[in-house]
């Protein structure tokens, strides 16, 4: 059957009026679509290629392109299994599914496949699906719609058929710079041109290696500043050859080059956007709140503290780095998105200490402003915030960082999860944060008493009991010792300790 509602549009990126070429890839694409929904042994394409080659931005084009082809259009950010569960959970929202406020998120995941297979004339585009494996227990039994995936991954295995993409040639290339420099309207053929102009295009264009997230930065970066295309070749030779002694990590040079250009614009004209820049390199790539910035704490200590709770300095911000293609804004959802090659980037520029400085900072952005865990009608912002509090649990491993917020962040992402029924997910970060507990408050410190108390209710909830028991028994003499018999920590975790006992009891029974 096809969709009973009217059409249903999930991507929250606007056209690219700069997109250009891919003719080839795009009609390749159209053919295997349709073999795949009529076939039930084809798979479905997956776009494959390097950082910066423009995989989303082709799948982007296929989507607006065949949209009227569409009763239904999904986009699920796959770079990670939080991500899927946010964007699918949209999804679920938007088709009023009757399981998407449920506890347990694989419900939701299983709901979402169920419709997908009752349903025809949709088109799902799983984004940044590195591991193809993530996505494999939503795919639908049946090709009963369109899948689409984008990847860096060259091996496919049976899940889809890998579709190359490659370096724009030197005609695309141009097309691309020209256009997006605003020498050549959008529409313009490469002949209107003019020779000069052209001959430089060209040259960049080998220079840049043909691709298009360099490109797009340096057309952004003509634009901005007025300059001509000669003049920018020689800004980004001159300039290549200053940094590339420099560089620790082998990231792209065209793009490692063009971004280094315009940062430092950016850093001229609006300091605070280029701290905003370097605290999203710490964060995941996709869907950052922007209300996270404005939530951040005030001694923050750095340019950011200009901008919390000052959405005006906030868009101002955001505009200078939107100036230079630095990002995306989905002005609809009130986030932005920063390319994982320009974060690699940006954060290859830094040593060790400025990287560790870099990520406590994030830490505590996130922390201060992660919501309310214990309110269910947060469920849909905590859920948000969940693959950068992850990121942040990584760098907390990574540096060995330990301190009260940290720990706090570590709990509450931790909580979260607990409440979702993500037990595995949720109980390395309450070790996590009962390791930093002991190391930096102690063994008899009521937040230690409450990690225990939390890691307690997530083995009773696997139902290991034995090991619930010790830790309720820690939790509850810390608490009866420091806060006394009765305060209400003590009394719940008193009332936790008893459950359990009568649930060990029953069990010997």
């Amino acid at each position: 059957m096809s969709v009973a509602q009217g059409p249903i549009w999930h991507l929250p990126f606007r056209r690219n009026p700069f997109f250009t070429g891919r003719e080839q890839v795009l009609d390749n694409l159209r053919v295997m679509l349709l073999a795949s929904a009529s076939a039930a042994l084809v798979q479905p394409p997956a776009i494959s290629g390097l950082g910066g080659i423009g995989k989303t931005q082709t799948a982007i084009e296929y989507a607006y392109r065949y949209r009227e082809e569409y009763a239904a259009v999904f986009w699920v950010q796959a770079s990670s299994r939080e991500t899927l569960i946010a964007d699918i959970t949209r999804s679920a929202a938007l088709l009023h599914l009757p399981e998407q406020d449920a506890r347990e998120q694989n419900l939701i995941l299983q709901a979402f496949k169920r419709w997908l297979e009752a349903n025809t004339d949709w088109l799902l585009i799983f984004d940044n699906a590195d591991d193809l494996h993530i996505v494999e227990d939503i795919l639908p039994a049946r090709n009963s719609g369109h899948i689409l995936f984008t990847t860096r991954a060259t091996a496919m295995g049976d899940l889809a058929q890998r579709v190359s993409i490659d370096e724009m040639d030197r005609a695309e290339g141009s097309l691309l710079l020209l256009r997006r420099a605003k020498k050549l309207s959008t529409n313009a053929p490469l002949t209107d041109a003019s020779p000069a102009d052209l001959a430089a295009a060209q040259a960049i264009v080998d220079a840049l290696d043909g691709l298009p997230l360099a490109l797009d930065q340096a057309g952004a970066y003509i634009e901005e500043t007025e300059c001509s295309l000669s003049d920018y070749l020689q800004l980004y030779r001159t300039h290549l050859l200053e940094e590339r002694d420099k560089r620790k990590d082998a990231h792209p040079e065209p793009v490692a080059t063009t971004w280094a250009i315009s940062f430092n614009n950016v850093q001229q004209a609006n300091p605070a956007a280029a701290d905003l820049m370097r605290l999203c390199a710490f964060l995941a790539p996709d869907d950052i709140p922007e209300e996270m910035i404005l939530a951040a704490p005030k001694d923050i200590e750095t340019k950011l503290q200009s901008l919390v709770n000052n959405p005006h300095r906030l868009n101002m911000a955001i505009k200078e780095l939107l100036k230079y293609s630095l990002l995306r804004r989905n002005s609809d959802e009130h986030t932005i998105v920063v390319h994982r090659l320009v974060q690699a980037v940006l954060k290859g520029e830094m040593d060790e200490e400025t990287q560790k400085q870099w990520a406590e900072r994030t830490i505590r952005v996130i922390d201060w402003s992660f919501p309310d865990v214990k309110a269910v009608e947060e469920w849909p912002k905590c859920l948000q915030w969940l693959p950068h509090a992850l990121i942040c649990a990584s760098f907390i491993e990574q540096w060995n960082l330990a301190f009260p917020e940290a720990a706090r962040l570590l709990n509450k992402a931790g909580y979260y999860l607990d409440d979702r029924a993500q037990y595995q997910e949720a109980e390395p970060l309450y070790q996590q944060a009962l390791a930093i507990h002991k190391d930096v408050l102690g063994d008899r410190h009521p937040d230690t008493a409450t990690s225990l108390n939390n890691l307690g209710l997530l083995y009773q909830a696997q139902g290991k009991l034995a090991e619930a028991e010790s830790l309720y028994r820690q939790a509850l003499e810390i608490f009866k010792q420091v806060l006394g018999p009765d305060h209400p920590n003590t009394r719940t975790v008193q009332g936790n300790y008893d459950y359990l006992l009568q649930q060990m009891k029953r069990g010997s029974e």
